[in-house]
């Protein structure tokens, strides 16, 4: 989805307001977490929520294993038995 650009101020403290129609699109709410980068210039704000659903998605590409909390305990058990 892309929304038109929009002018917004910096307030006291270093605050801006991200306008409604933004947080709508975004879907964020009052206490959200977001995630800031600097990037050539350019301040990005990505939802918490977006960034682990990426970071999830990429390790899914390198890995074949959809549960790897089991895997890590299977592989535990296996050792504890060898010691």
């Amino acid at each position: 989805m892309t929304v038109q650009g929009t002018t917004t101020k910096i307030t006291d403290g270093g605050r801006i307001v991200i306008p409604a129609e933004y947080r709508r699109a975004l879907a964020l709410n009052t206490g959200d977490d977001v995630i800031l980068t600097l990037e050539e210039g350019t301040i990005r704000i990505l939802p918490r929520t977006e960034a682990l659903r990426r970071a999830q998605s990429i390790v899914t590409r390198y890995t074949s294993y959809q549960d790897l909390a089991t895997e890590l305990i299977e592989e535990r058990r296996i050792e504890a038995e060898n010691e």
